[in-house]
């Protein structure tokens, strides 16, 4: 299948980096917020990340450029996705939303277009299986934020056919990504070693065993891993990581169930840098490598 015309529905965090990554890919790029403001921020986010982009030597000024002209936005879902081979959701974990979202892709998506959502833990099938033809669904698992990380997991149902995940496989390499392929099970690869090695970390915060700031430390230069597990889930957004945990605990078992102090975290408004301050504080002044 030749793909030529991207829609992504959802202009928040993952959405728009999505979208980012797939104009500088070449792909005709529509994205989709019911929020007009939303959008307009999306846009701007976008626009900074290209500049930022070219200044790191990462592109020219003409592919910045070309870039920005090939992404439109749209308020309205079916008009968004109406000339789109590859329509990819990037909206919240709420199993409702995305059931609905795939009814709309069923009804008003070209003849043939795939449909695939960056879900980073539910099961596909979940949502996907109220379409007419399951063969041409899949996960795309973009890595936030997603014009620097490297990684999609292309996550195939019993029903996937070849055809769409090798065609989902070109798309992500032409956005200039590293893929693997992973058969569909509750958090994929990384969604389930993250939560594990994240539930770890804050047992042994409310233990008392070592500070955050120390953790974090620990973690980066004892096993190399680029961010600690705290600034990661700041990144992520703590009731994020919350519901992905929750999920897993149900479908998988008692190793996945959300540690007490993140719900606390989560309860408190504690989300991360979106909001501020998670186990970090990010406010004016703070230097979260300290706070604990």
């Amino acid at each position: 299948m030749q793909i030529q015309t991207i829609a992504i529905i959802g202009a928040g965090t993952m959405g728009r980096g999505i979208a980012c990554a797939s104009a500088v890919g070449g792909y005709t790029t529509v994205l989709e917020d019911v929020s007009g403001s939303m959008l307009a921020k999306a846009i701007t986010w976008i626009s900074e990340s290209l500049d930022e982009g070219v200044s790191r030597g990462k592109l020219d000024g003409s592919a910045r450029d070309a870039a920005l002209t090939r992404i439109t936005t749209s308020q309205v879902v079916d008009e968004a996705i109406r000339d789109a081979e590859l329509i990819i959701e990037a909206v919240p974990e709420e199993l409702e939303m995305k059931l609905e979202l795939f009814t709309i892709f069923d009804k008003f998506a070209k003849p043939n277009a795939i449909f695939a959502s960056n879900t980073s833990s539910l099961a596909i099938s979940d949502f996907s299986d109220i379409v007419l033809h399951r063969e041409r669904c899949i996960g795309m698992h973009f890595f936030n934020p997603v014009p620097k990380m490297k990684l999609v997991e292309i996550i195939r149902t019993p029903h996937t056919s070849d055809e769409t995940a090798a065609a989902c496989v070109a798309v992500a390499t032409r956005m200039g990504k590293e893929t693997v392929i992973v058969n569909e099970a509750p958090g994929f690869i990384t969604s389930r070693i993250n939560a594990l090695i994240g539930n770890e970390a804050f047992a042994m915060l409310e233990a008392g065993i070592a500070s955050a700031a120390d953790i974090d430390k620990a973690v980066k230069l004892g096993l190399n891993h680029p961010m600690g597990p705290f600034e990661m889930v700041d990144l992520v957004g703590l009731d994020a990581r919350l519901k992905i945990l929750e999920y897993l605990h149900t479908t998988l078992g008692e190793k996945y169930k959300p540690s007490p102090l993140l719900r606390q975290y989560v309860l408190e408004g504690r989300l991360g840098r979106k909001s501020g301050r998670g186990v970090h504080d990010y406010s004016a002044g703070k230097d979260p490598r300290v706070e604990t």
